[in-house]
């Protein structure tokens, strides 16, 4: 009701499917062409209805019908009102879905269409296309290895205000981390602070200084296969950190 099928279409520049049975589609039956041309079918928002939907087989328009017809990974990203997110129902058609092997991202908290604040929040775009590029990117020649990778520039503190740092921005080490996910490795990114978004599949250590930085390599390395160290980390700190914002002389 918010978007039409027009301005889908005039902003991708591809023909958008809404019917069974289109007159004049380039496809032939609409949701067995869609079901094999697909590399994955992914479902943002989907709201309760399609997700009982799709747990009890059920196949009375396109987008179900694709679904069964398909054999690519599915992507499911709920967005609902809290209430009917955490009703026992939905918890258990979800259960349903994991357990066929469907993907779940989110949902997030946050203000809902109701107005309210609650759980049932779309998930962010990032979370959803992370996702996206993890399921695709999937080579699995990496699969039971454990892979450390370190990003960011550090942050040394001079009082509560000053620090030295640098101006590392974090993309390669986040690239590479992405990269050791899609090749179905276990990642752990040890990050610093920097302005990307966390990427989604991976377990993330927040640090900040160097010695954190040092320290969480001490106690992940013993478990992991492989270290990859791409933070840029400082390399000088105060002796001492000013407990009160240091004064102009």
């Amino acid at each position: 009701e918010f978007v039409t099928p027009l301005t889908f279409q005039a902003i991708t520049g591809r023909p958008v499917v809404t019917e069974m049975f289109a007159s004049g589609s380039e496809f032939n039956v609409e949701h067995v062409s869609l079901a094999e041309a697909a590399k994955a079918i992914v479902i943002a928002p989907a709201t309760a209805n399609i997700i009982a939907k799709l747990a009890a087989g059920i196949a009375d328009d396109l987008l179900c019908c694709t679904v069964l017809a398909s054999k690519a990974p599915v992507i499911v990203a709920p967005a609902m009102d809290t209430n009917m997110y955490q009703n026992p129902i939905t918890q258990d058609n979800l259960s349903k879905l994991k357990a066929r092997n469907f993907i779940t991202v989110g949902p997030a908290s946050g203000r809902l269409a109701s107005g309210k604040e609650g759980l049932g929040r779309l998930a962010d775009t990032d979370d959803i296309i992370g996702t996206i590029c993890q399921v695709l990117g999937r080579k699995d020649d990496l699969a039971e290895k454990h892979i450390v990778v370190t990003a960011g520039g550090t942050q040394e503190p001079i009082d509560p205000i000053r620090c030295i740092t640098n101006r590392s921005s974090g993309k390669m080490g986040y690239a590479l981390a992405e990269a050791a996910r899609d090749r179905g490795a276990k990642v752990t990114l040890i990050t610093a602070p920097t302005s990307l978004t966390k990427p989604v599949g991976m377990e993330i250590v927040n640090v900040c200084t160097a010695q954190e930085t040092y320290q969480a390599v001490r106690d992940l390395v013993p478990q992991a296969d492989a270290l990859i160290m791409a933070a840029a980390v400082a390399d000088y700190r105060p002796l001492s950190v000013a407990r009160d914002k240091i004064k102009k002389e």
